[in-house]
């Protein structure tokens, strides 16, 4: 069933969830310039190294391609970002794959124990949060956000199409 946004009769729980999801990015956005901050980078390179340390966290290393994809910024953008976040020590890139073209971006230790710092620092009412939180209730969660962000995901690669009309 093909659901209009425009026309439907949004429920109050519907309309609290929209605005606390963009509460969360608001306040995501603001721990991310506390970050630069206190690493001394750019708004834009705290945030890529974020996102580079978080993937390593992960074991799911990043290619500047899908960097670039996440932090919102062209090819030629991101590279300049690298190049600024690999002279400074903070990263390096790599070619771990059987296509030697494909480069991994991996932070370096200093950059992942700064980050690590930050967040004992500034994780604690987060982290309080999420540990008082029973594992039920953390599943329901993590499961409607992957819901909605696959689907914010399928409207961002429809619109990404030559052809889409939004």
């Amino acid at each position: 069933m093909k659901v209009d946004p425009l026309t439907v009769d949004w429920s109050s729980e519907q309309t609290a969830v929209m605005h606390r999801l963009r509460d969360w990015a608001v306040s995501f956005a603001e721990l991310n310039q506390h970050l630069a901050a206190w690493m001394g980078l750019p708004n834009s390179d705290a945030n890529a190294l974020g996102q580079i340390i978080w993937a390593a966290e992960q074991d799911q290393p990043l290619s500047p391609a899908e960097l670039s994809r996440q932090i919102g910024m062209t090819s030629g953008a991101t590279t300049v970002l690298l190049n600024r976040l690999e002279s400074a020590g903070h990263i390096r890139r790599s070619r771990e794959h059987a296509d030697r073209r494909r480069v991994t971006l991996r932070p370096e230790p200093g950059a992942r124990e700064q980050a690590r710092e930050f967040m004992a620092a500034a994780g604690a009412e987060i982290a309080q949060v999420l540990t008082g939180t029973s594992a039920d209730e953390l599943r329901q969660v993590a499961a409607f956000v992957a819901r909605i962000t696959a689907a914010s995901a399928a409207a961002s690669q429809r619109l990404q199409r030559p052809t889409a009309n939004p």
